[in-house]
């Protein structure tokens, strides 16, 4: 039961002690007393458990056994969307494991849920759009585009599930200050003060349509093919708000939060993230750290020479931190070619989860109607946060990949 249901159970119970007290009912009171204090016990020991989740590092959205073992190997996304829209197949068990998804997002289906257990050991990448008509069908050897690959998850991001309403945090921004005085004089007085870290549903969806012949077919080649696109239309685009939404109808990201820390005009990569260490331990960020930079900063990197032209190593340029490049890091801030280069500690970002990827099937949409295909529609509802902006610097004026790496010796 969540502290919601106990909360509401509690005022219930209140509303009978009243009753009982207006009545001077004293069994019914004391029954209802003793209700009472039961449930306040359970209440404290449910939001003890809430203030842990929230408390808890970041880890991968799924946990529970069952759904670890039997959906990541029975869970087929084509039987599914192929049950949803009423075409002939055996999908018992993934309309099985409705139920437990839609216990896990705390709201039913507006369609389908698919977990996304199916998704996280995806390769994301996805079709180019164009028709294959190859004389001799092949699926198997399907050629994928090369796409970008989910990261922030993988940084340290902590994940909240499973929310129902706008969630807020309460948040210490300063404490009373404590001061040395001499023998019978006063303190002076200094409050400490709070704010709150909010997040609210932000919703990311496509809408694609599928032959009836694809999502009757049962091989592993179109069941991943669906998997692929599915991952990169929604995971990617998560990805991409949490680095630089602009907030509005997407989250805001890291580079679009006011109050994170920068490092401008450095002398190289090298002291860019000197710099920018150093500014994290100047606001006692934890030592859970990492770089998320781009492809072209890599190449910098990459071309990095010592005094004797022999290649350095790139932990040394980043001063051992682990390091990750992603295409999904904008290339075109401040003039419009400068690179992103975030050091942070990432366990600081907050993902709010409120549904699962919600597939709803409609062989009934005229379009795809008309030529015997299925309209599909994924949606998934999350919110990105930053628990205190200063754990997150962003380096500027990375300007072009031939940034030098290092100091000239």
């Amino acid at each position: 039961m969540t502290t919601n249901d106990l909360i509401e159970k509690r005022a219930a119970v209140v509303a009978r002690m009243n009753e009982a007290h207006g009545k001077d009912d004293d069994a019914a009171f004391t029954a209802a007393e003793l209700e009472l204090r039961d449930l306040d016990t359970k209440i404290e020991r449910a939001k003890k458990i809430d203030a842990a989740d929230r408390a808890e590092p970041g880890r991968p959205i799924n946990g529970d056994p069952k759904l670890e073992t039997e959906i990541r190997s029975k869970f087929r996304v084509t039987r599914a969307l192929a049950g949803a829209a009423g075409i002939g197949v055996d999908w018992g068990f993934e309309r099985e494991m409705q139920a437990e998804l839609a216990k896990r997002s705390g709201r039913p289906a507006q369609g389908v849920f698919l977990p996304t257990e199916v998704f996280e050991t995806r390769v994301l990448t996805t079709s180019t759009g164009s028709e294959l008509v190859p004389t001799d069908h092949r699926p198997d050897q399907y050629i994928s585009a090369l796409t970008a690959a989910s990261v922030v998850r993988g940084l340290g991001a902590r994940v909240l599930n499973s929310l129902v309403g706008n969630l807020s945090i309460p948040r210490e921004t300063d404490s009373p200050a404590v001061g040395w005085v001499a023998e019978n004089s006063a303190l002076t007085a200094d409050d400490a003060d709070f704010d709150s870290v909010t997040l609210a549903p932000k919703h990311a969806g496509a809408l694609s349509e599928f032959s009836r012949n694809m999502l009757l077919q049962a091989s592993p080649d179109v069941e991943a093919l669906l998997r692929q696109m599915l991952a990169r239309n929604l995971a990617l685009a998560i990805d991409r708000a949490a680095i630089k939404g602009g907030g509005a109808n997407e989250p805001h990201g890291v580079l679009s939060t006011s109050g994170i820390q920068t490092s401008a005009s450095p002398e190289s990569l090298f002291t860019a993230v000197a710099d920018a260490i150093a500014k994290l331990d100047a606001e006692n960020v934890g030592q859970n750290r990492a770089v998320l930079t781009t492809g072209g900063v890599r190449k910098a990197a990459n071309l990095a020479r010592d005094g004797i032209g022999q290649p350095i190593d790139i932990p040394a340029i980043f001063h051992s931190l682990p390091v990750t490049f992603s295409n999904l890091v904008p290339t075109n801030l401040g003039a419009g070619n400068e690179h992103g280069l975030i050091v942070a500690d990432w366990s600081e970002m907050l993902i709010g989860i409120w549904s699962e990827i919600d597939i709803l099937v409609n062989p009934y949409e005229s379009a795809a109607y008309s030529k015997g295909n299925i309209s599909i529609r994924a949606m998934a509802t999350v919110d990105v946060a930053l628990r205190h902006p200063k754990a997150f610097c962003s380096v500027e004026d990375l300007a072009g990949v031939s940034f030098v790496a290092m100091p000239s010796a």
